[in-house]
């Protein structure tokens, strides 16, 4: 070891024991240091009581010879050591002086000068964002300070060692760039700056394949940039890289191949042609459009789209927009979908393929039209035996419809583009199969129309014969000529209409009023419907009998029949008969005068009411009595002085009779006992003429007046009766 060295240490090491001891007193008084360059070190020290200046020595511990000594003032507590070494370690002491020049404290500390200025060889920037800064490597430093400066912003980095970068600038910007080393003692002061200007930025690409053969470029303006160098190339390295430089922003490379991965590249210079920042974007080309698309519609009414596989496409998407604008779609990566189809709707298909890079272009617009519908729950109507009707609600896509009606016998059509057809000329009672088909003049006629079965009405029956079973009760045969069929009989009147229901060929119409014209008509009625009727039969029944018939017996000998009209007769012929003779008229009248009736005799009485046509309704009623008959040989007695005795001889012993005196001064009547021929009526007035009448009596007490009336004076003899005198007959009046 060297003299020199080892002088060294041995300073060291009583400085560190001078520390030791200082420390150890614990005098107050302290030193601190603030900041450190390569050959400066600031330090303060805190004010001594009774010092009058201070004194501080700096000695280089690995460096003989090289120290520093200053002096300051009771009011100067800090100071700046310069001139020192770079990377060396300083033993620093300071000491608080009185005025007499005696240390009263003092304090040490060791502290290390910072590495020397670097210098920087060349700073450049590969990247917008950053500055690359080389320089020699500094003796000591253990790391750098890069420093960015752009005005008042300032961007540091700390690195080890040559080359180092500043990260976090702007693009395109021009900033001073200095360098500072650092020990552990502090850095050294900043180096000479050098000006250095970012590159510019890269510009943000938007890609896009717009079509299977071609790939768009664009992006926004890049800031101090004249031109732009865009470049592309399969990413699979065949082919040749495509270039282009512009002063655009956007840029579209052409003729490529359909669904393939490209590279793209794009930087921009500025005005020295410096380029700036590459932005690289991978971007696929979309795929061509599918081809070969075809449509087949199953029984089921599902459509199978299919088309041909296209290279590059990794998945398919296939369009079905129907005419009333509903569109669905379907995803797959196969080259089939499934749609449920609906009839009478034209379809407008489309199938994309997809990668990566988006859809690929429309291709052919595929058209499908499914058949119209049919008609459904069509309403089959019977207008007539032989005519239906059939209706339909209006279906999707029919442009016409043809309804068809066939049975054993053959076949009706009805063609219409209305929603209604009359098929007319249908046999009766038969069972037709009708069906509905819809057409179009894109598929055609929709033959997968269900049917339904329509029966006709039955066939009109035709009448055989009318049987007159009873006076109302009238019996109708018909020809059966239909299956399953219900027949009506109507008879029709003035007075209302009769029925009868029967399912074989024959019924009866009961209870049909008498002297009544009918129009008789038969019906075939089924649950298809109801025939026309037959032919009408006219149908007559038998005059009515007179409900009321009333005999009066005129005189003796005559009586008046009359009787209510009968409904439907014309002429009338009456009969009253007994065992004694009978008596007849015949008239047109309703009612009848009858002579040669005889006296107290019982009659049954008939009367035939007779139509225009010459029905005959045969009447009966209860029987007639005649009257018994009048008494002969009446005469009047005087009796006593006021009292006057009628005689008369008896028809019969067994009836009784009633005689009535009429005269002005009184009426007077008297009725003995049956079986006496007299009767005696006592106070009659005199001086009176009496008409006298003998009757029988009836079962009533009625009095007859047919029967002869004799005319009596009766005289007065003082204030009794005189004389009775016959004066004659009076004629009988009739009632």
């Amino acid at each position: 070891m060297r003299g020199s060295e080892r002088a060294s240490l041995e300073l060291i090491g009583l400085l560190l024991h001078s520390l030791e001891v200082v420390f150890s007193a614990n005098t107050g008084f302290s030193m601190s240091i603030y900041d450190v360059t390569s050959r400066s070190i600031y330090l303060r020290w805190s004010k001594f009581s009774g010092a009058s200046s201070y004194r501080v020595t700096a000695t280089a511990v690995n460096t003989v010879g090289h120290s520093l000594l200053a002096h300051f003032s009771d009011v100067t507590l800090k100071s700046t050591l310069t001139s020192l070494i770079p990377n060396t370690v300083y033993a620093i002491q300071a000491e608080a002086i009185d005025k007499n020049g005696i240390t009263l404290a003092e304090t040490q500390t060791m502290q290390s000068t910072a590495p020397d200025i670097p210098v920087i060889d060349q700073a450049y920037s590969k990247l917008s964002n950053s500055i690359t800064v080389e320089w020699r490597a500094v003796p000591g430093a253990t790391s750098y300070l890069l420093s960015a400066q752009d005005g008042d912003s300032c961007i540091e980095t700390v690195v080890t060692k040559s080359p180092g970068t500043v990260m976090g600038l702007e693009p395109a910007t021009c900033y001073r760039i200095t360098i500072r080393s650092v020990n552990a003692g502090g850095k050294s002061r900043p180096s000479p700056s050098r000006k250095t200007t970012t590159v510019l930025s890269a510009p943000i690409l938007s890609v896009s394949s717009p079509s299977y053969d071609s790939i768009a470029v664009s992006w926004k303006a890049v800031y101090m940039a004249v031109g732009f160098s865009v470049s592309l190339m399969r990413s699979d390295g065949l082919g040749r890289m495509l270039k282009q430089n512009t002063t655009n922003t956007s840029f579209i490379f052409s003729n490529l191949d359909p669904g393939t991965l490209y590279t793209i590249k794009a930087y921009a210079w500025n005005a020295n042609g410096l380029p700036g920042d590459d932005f690289t974007y991978n971007q696929r080309t979309i795929p061509c459009a599918p081809g070969n698309i075809s449509t087949e519609e199953d029984e089921h009414g599902n459509l199978l789209v299919s088309w041909s596989r296209v290279n590059f496409g990794h998945y398919y998407v296939v369009f079905v927009k129907s005419d009333d604008g509903l569109e669905v779609y379907c995803n797959t990566s196969h080259t089939q979908c499934h749609f449920q189809s609906d009839c009478g709707f034209t379809y407008f298909i489309s199938v994309f393929a997809y990668n990566k890079a988006g859809q690929s272009p429309l291709g052919d617009v595929f058209n499908y039209t499914t058949a119209p519908c049919c008609p459904s729950n069509f309403r089959a109507v019977l207008v007539s035996s032989d005519t239906v009707e059939v209706s339909w609600s209006p279906v999707r896509g029919a442009e016409m419809y043809e309804t068809k009606a066939a049975s054993w016998r053959g076949t009706v059509l009805c063609n219409d583009t209305a929603t209604a057809c009359t098929l007319s000329a249908l046999r009766c009672n038969t069972r037709y199969n009708v069906t509905v088909y819809s057409f179009s003049e894109a598929r055609g006629s929709n033959t997968s129309c269900a049917s339904k079965y329509v029966a006709t009405a039955p066939c009109s029956p035709e009448i055989k014969n009318i049987s007159k079973e009873a006076l109302s009760v009238i019996s109708v045969h018909w020809q059966s000529n239909n299956e399953e069929a219900t027949y009506i009989v109507t008879a029709r009147g003035e007075t209302g209409l009769w029925h009868c229901t029967s399912s074989g060929n024959s019924c009866t119409l009961i209870n049909l009023p008498c002297g009544s014209a009918f129009s008789v008509s038969v019906i075939a009625r089924s649950p298809a419907g109801q025939s026309l009727p037959s032919y009408s039969v006219p149908l007559e029944t038998a005059p009515c009998c007179p409900n009321d018939l009333t005999l009066t017996q005129v005189t003796q000998s005559v009586t008046n029949i009359s009787w209510s009209i009968g409904m439907g007769a014309q002429t009338y012929a009456t009969t009253l008969e007994s065992p004694k003779g009978q008596a007849k008229c015949r008239t047109l009248k309703n009612y009848c005068l009858l002579g040669c009736i005889t006296c107290g005799t019982n009659y049954t009485v008939s009367l035939k009411a007779i139509s225009e046509t010459g029905l005959t309704s045969y009447c009966t009623y209860q029987g007639y009595s005649s009257s018994a008959c009048c008494p002969s040989g009446v005469k009047l007695y005087r009796l006593g002085n006021n009292g006057i005795r009628v005689y008369w001889r008896a028809s019969e012993e067994t009836i009784s009779y009633i005689t009535d005196l009429c005269g002005s001064k009184g009426n007077f009547t008297c009725t003995p006992s049956s079986g006496v021929s007299y009767c005696d009526i006592t106070e009659i007035p005199c001086g009176d003429v009496y008409t006298v009448v003998v009757s029988p009596a009836t079962d009533k007490r009625l009095k007859l007046t047919f029967c002869p009336k004799k005319i009596y004076s009766v005289t007065c003899s003082g204030s009794s009766v005189g004389m009775v005198i016959y004066r004659g007959k009076s004629s009988a009046e009739h009632v």
